[in-house]
């Protein structure tokens, strides 16, 4: 196998070295809905899954383009690959960091092509929203200066896996047929 993972849908990939033809948003929607988000510190379960659908729907209810959606919702793509590590570690990881940007990039291009610097602002201002809101609602603390308000009502609870999963791909499929 070597630096092979085997996905969900049973490919064998190289998340150092991804193709194309690898990557598959079932592969993506399963994963995330099993990842837990914080690193499993949040009083109840909570994926990061869920985590990228209220991030796309937060863009939905601010009239963003169908790609600011899309790329909301696959910003944490790699991370089905990969883990989901927290910001303070990852901070210290530049290896994994340099494989989590290319592994992202090639999952932009695949669904969305080259983002543009202001699509790739955009879903980054609304992931720290969505991470300010999270931290407030789970454990009482704010991580940073308010970010702003929400426009959409997102539900920081737990739900089944298979509905996050669903979700993720009914999103996914709105997203590319539009």
């Amino acid at each position: 196998m070597g630096d092979c993972i085997t996905t969900f849908s049973k490919i064998h990939m190289t998340p150092s070295a991804p193709k194309p033809e690898d990557l598959r948003i079932e592969d993506i929607a399963h994963a995330l809905s099993l990842m837990v988000r914080a690193n499993g510190h949040f009083p109840r379960f909570y994926s990061v899954g869920q985590h990228c659908i209220h991030c796309c729907g937060e863009a939905h209810a601010r009239g963003y383009t169908k790609r600011v959606q899309l790329a909301c919702l696959l910003h944490d793509a790699s991370e089905a690959y990969l883990a989901d590590i927290t910001r303070p570690v990852k901070q210290h990881l530049p290896r994994y960091r340099k494989i989590e940007a290319g592994l992202q990039a090639a999952v932009f291009e695949k669904y969305l092509g080259v983002l543009t610097a202001e699509e790739e602002r955009l879903w980054r201002e609304l992931d720290d929203l969505l991470l300010y809101y999270e931290f407030k609602h789970f454990m009482g603390e704010e991580l940073m200066d308010c970010p702003g308000a929400l426009k959409s009502s997102p539900v920081f609870d737990t739900e089944p896996f298979s509905a996050t999963e669903q979700t993720y791909l009914d999103w996914f499929r709105r997203l590319r047929e539009g």
